[in-house]
């Protein structure tokens, strides 16, 4: 099985922490950023409205159609293309690795890969996260300590993914 995601959500799972525009929405993320933590499923590139958008594709006027954001994906491929060195397309899967998540998150804090967020309701948000090393982030995260034992920080990149041989 495969979390099917269009290339501006590539940029988006990378600051979710629980933030979006519905309850129902929120509910959807939370479940599709719990598979991407399982490490068990791919990412596949598709063209159009993926998982993420589930959550609001009940509502009569869904943004995921609009041309603006079918723009925002072209502008993300573009971005992610550059920065994994190979052409991005509707079927190449991915995996959400510890290195991949840490390489885009990298990208991301340094703006390379983020002139899709331009004109984004959330960009403020996602700079904050960011500019936090990514604190709370949904996917990729990190389980807490039970109460009462230290930890070490955390670092900002993801460790609980696996590699697939």
């Amino acid at each position: 099985m495969t979390v099917r995601l269009r290339p501006h959500h590539l940029l988006c799972m990378l600051t979710y922490v629980g933030k979006g525009y519905t309850s129902g929405f929120v509910e959807n993320y939370d479940r599709v950023a719990a598979r991407l933590n399982a490490g068990e499923e791919d990412i596949e590139l598709v063209d159009g409205p993926d998982d993420i958008c589930e959550g609001l594709l009940c509502e009569s006027h869904a943004h995921c159609f609009n041309e603006g954001v079918v723009q925002r994906d072209e502008t993300a491929r573009l971005s992610v293309s550059v920065l994994l060195g190979e052409t991005l397309t509707a079927g190449k899967r991915l995996q959400a690795t510890p290195d991949f998540l840490a390489k885009m998150r990298l990208a991301f804090a340094a703006g390379e890969i983020r002139p899709a967020c331009r004109g984004c309701q959330w960009i403020r948000l996602c700079d904050r996260i960011a500019a936090s090393g990514f604190a709370g982030v949904k996917v990729g995260e990190r389980p807490e300590p039970p109460a009462g034992r230290r930890s070490r920080p955390t670092p900002a990149h993801p460790s609980r993914f696996s590699r697939r041989p």
